[in-house]
């Protein structure tokens, strides 16, 4: 008899990835508000294709993929692209687990677009999810009518491109390895944003390098093992893992920038983790 179930493996590859992608953050926000996020974004980038080419090629599996998919390769991309940038200014502005958290409502994007672009019915406990999560994000940014709001709203901007990149992931389904995508999106990304980089450059010091390799190593590290828990289990069996994410970044943004979130935000993660529990229990259950 195995030690752990398939659902214990896939949890415990879920947990670990919400580690790295959390420490991935956390050295987003060390190379420092001056490096724009573009830059920041290629960095990250180039440390996950190499080792998405090393994956691929070791699998003898295709680069770009199978050219019927490569229209939703590319929306994939693009939408990834604009959203990772959009999440890496927010870290760079914000305090760290309230950009962390807000990144977590691409899950309810997922659901509007799946039903706007996929036909895919929204069911009524989802619905009230996106409400109730809708209403933990106005707790979270406290709207205001001053520039203060723009990060909160880059956070959520991003949120909603993570979902439409992620309704792409679900056209393609199990078409594509994960290898061809991670390394079609990072070479997309690299060869879109190197331009702008390249005009726009910041130089680095040697420790802000460092920081953005070492960014770009625990992204991939969390990459990897996200895809390895869902080849363990199924989402809707471990996805509510992945709000470990919102506590390690949480308690490292205390440890390392002694950054405490107020009580109205943490109302507002209560509210957001309440919807995504509910429809956790709820798929569990239909299932």
């Amino acid at each position: 008899m195995e030690r752990f179930s398939d659902v214990k493996k896939g949890a415990i590859f879920l947990i670990f990835s919400a580690l790295g992608f959390a420490i991935m953050s956390i050295f987003v926000k060390l190379a420092g508000p001056d490096i724009p996020a573009t830059q920041k974004v290629l960095f990250r980038n180039m440390i996950s294709m190499s080792l998405a080419f090393y994956m691929v090629k070791k699998n003898g599996l295709s680069l770009f993929g199978q050219s019927r998919h490569r229209p939703f390769l590319l929306l994939r991309s693009l939408f990834g692209t604009i959203g990772m940038v959009l999440f890496f200014y927010s870290i760079d502005h914000l305090v760290i687990s309230d950009a962390n958290m807000l990144n977590k409502l691409s899950t309810f994007f997922l659901i509007l677009f799946s039903a706007v672009f996929l036909k895919e019915h929204a069911k009524r406990y989802q619905v009230i999810a996106i409400v109730i999560a809708f209403l933990g994000t106005l707790l979270i940014i406290k709207p205001a009518f001053n520039v203060e709001i723009i990060p909160y709203i880059t956070s959520v901007s991003a949120a909603m491109f993570a979902g439409a990149a992620y309704t792409m992931l679900r056209v393609l389904g199990n078409k594509e390895s994960t290898y061809t995508v991670v390394f079609f999106f990072s070479g997309f990304s690299i060869m879109v944003l190197g331009p702008l980089v390249l005009f726009t450059y910041t130089p680095m010091t040697m420790i802000q390098v460092l920081y953005l390799v070492l960014a770009g190593v625990f992204a991939t590290i969390g990459q990897f093992g996200i895809t390895l828990a869902y080849k363990y289990a199924a989402a809707r069996e471990i996805s509510i893992f992945n709000y470990f994410n919102v506590l390690f970044a949480g308690i490292l943004g205390w440890i390392v920038f002694s950054e405490v979130p107020d009580g109205v935000s943490l109302m507002g993660y209560g509210l957001i983790f309440a919807a995504s529990y509910y429809i956790f229990y709820q798929n569990k259950k239909r299932s």
